[in-house]
């Protein structure tokens, strides 16, 4: 069997924003549809950090995929990413592998641009203020997709410390109307709040949030983390990318399995937004929430169209198994 390999550096070049925000809300929509199979990311914890094994197939694009992901918080601290992945891409008709594709980098766009889509039909669409909370590799890629789609004025950037948020204003893809804050309520003062922290305890307070807020929680991926207030999903109109998993290890796992909130205090999936079976935002006073844990599906999305680019312009390098 012969497969394409491609390196972190050989995708970069085929990772693009705009088309990831296509082709991730297309994804979305299919979701919504049922026309995938995606069943629910295994998790295997290791005490220090966990990994995730992630399945989907798309019948209409006739391509399959396996992720496999670990998130490990303090690696750091180690000089390497909280996040690491690779992405294992088939024929769903023969089983045959067709590449094995690096996938940090595209697990870092493709959330981004699932940020974006989630904003685009969540947000008020005057919005140009975002706060940041977090300054990891994720809050890089939700604030280049959400810029993409908004006109983004200002950006308030609050982090561990200020001089981690100095630092990411300053090397940010592009830095303008960027500013380090020293208090995450100051963050919060904005028309999108984009959370992306590793947090097991609220960090973000219900007071801190202003009528007409979208806030964008991607970092609560496991079960027992949460960023938000429980008081913020009680009064939010919360969207997710899907049932099943935002119950099982979303921003939302915390206050259902605590009895703050329910099942049914979940309004939609995002999919089901995106195709109209049910309305986002209905007021310019609501706070509206997206709950993300990542999908199968939207790594399936990138990971094909990156082997379809990569056949086209000779990226990779072809090894016999």
């Amino acid at each position: 069997m012969k497969i394409l390999v491609l390196s972190e550096e050989e995708i970069a070049p085929l990772l693009d924003m705009e088309e990831a925000i296509c082709h991730v809300e297309a994804a979305f929509s299919a979701h919504a549809k049922g026309t995938i199979k995606m069943p629910p990311k295994v998790y295997l914890d290791f005490g220090i950090g966990d990994l995730r094994v992630m399945p989907a197939y798309w019948p209409a694009k006739k391509t399959s995929s396996v992720k496999i992901v670990n998130s490990h918080p303090k690696n750091p601290s180690l000089g390497l990413p909280a996040v690491m992945a690779a992405t294992w891409l088939m024929d769903p008709t023969t089983g045959e592998p067709l590449a094995l594709i690096a996938a940090t980098a595209l697990t870092d766009i493709r959330t981004g641009a699932a940020g974006a889509v989630a904003a685009r039909h969540l947000a008020r669409k005057n919005s140009a203020t975002a706060g940041l909370i977090g300054c990891g590799r994720q809050a890089r890629t939700q604030l280049s997709g959400l810029r993409r789609l908004f006109p983004i004025q200002l950006v308030k950037v609050a982090g561990k410390n200020l001089k981690e948020s100095e630092q990411f204003c300053k090397t940010a893809e592009n830095n303008g109307g960027l500013i380090p804050v020293k208090e995450l309520a100051a963050a919060c003062d904005a028309d999108i709040v984009i959370t992306t922290t590793p947090s097991r305890s609220p960090i973000v307070r219900a007071g801190w949030i202003r009528p007409g807020t979208h806030i964008n929680a991607i970092g609560a991926d496991a079960p027992g983390k949460q960023e938000l207030d429980s008081k913020i999903l009680e009064n939010a109109v919360i969207v997710v990318d899907d049932l099943t998993q935002a119950v099982h290890s979303g921003e939302v796992n915390v206050p259902i399995a605590k009895g703050k909130i329910t099942r049914n205090s979940i309004h939609a999936s995002l999919g089901e937004v995106i195709i109209g079976k049910k309305k986002g935002r209905t007021s310019d006073r609501q706070i509206t929430l997206f709950d993300s844990t990542g999908l199968a599906i939207l790594d399936l999305a990138i990971g094909h169209l990156v082997y379809q680019k990569a056949i086209l312009s000779g990226a990779g390098r072809v090894i016999s198994l």
